[in-house]
This record gives C-alpha cells, structure tokens and sequence, in this order.
C-alpha cells in the first residue's frame, strides 16, 4: 500500500502509539471474553477458520469486524505478522470504526 496510505492504518498506527492495539488471535481473544477490547478487527486475508472462530468467541461481547487490509498492510504495526487486532480505548474504536467501509 504505497504512498496512499489506507487512513485505517493511520488510526491503527494512533491506537499503537497510545498503547492500546492488541494483536494475535490468542491475546486479543482473551481480552475481548474479559470485556478489555471496545473492536476487534480481523485482516482482510485472515483464514476463514481464524474469522469463524473469532467471529464466535466476541458474539455478543465486542464488534469483530473484518478490515479492508491485509497482514502484510499490517505488518508495521506489529514485530510479527498478525490477522487479529483488539483496540482497548473506546474513542480510538469508533475512529477505527468509522475507516472500515
């Protein structure tokens, strides 16, 4: 994603900054059952199986919503590839939120 760079990367790389971007699907879907994560956001070239299965887990916890990016879009974000993301802070989530269409 060369220098039009998506503005959901740009909120995702705000929520890193402040602290409050969780990634990988085991850390994310521990603190989403615990009610800590506001969204959680899945890559655009997540496995279906990662997508179900994460999809079930927030049911009527959290917003699991799927992102326009893929994990190498994401990559910059985290030290290791990641398909799932959790944003901690309610306010950053709606700003996410509001770049996923």
């Amino acid at each position: 994603m060369a220098s039009d760079q998506h503005p959901l990367l740009g909120a995702l790389g705000l929520c890193r900054k402040a602290g409050k971007l969780l990634h990988g699907y085991d850390r994310v879907q521990e603190n989403a059952l615990r009610g800590k994560v506001a969204l959680v956001l899945l890559a655009a070239d997540a496995s279906e199986r990662t997508v179900t299965h994460m999809r079930s887990a927030c049911e009527g916890i959290v917003a699991c919503e799927q992102m326009p990016l893929t994990t190498a879009d994401l990559a910059m974000l985290t030290p290791k590839p990641a398909a799932v993301f959790g944003v901690t802070d309610e306010h950053l989530a709606q700003l996410c939120a509001k770049h996923l269409t």
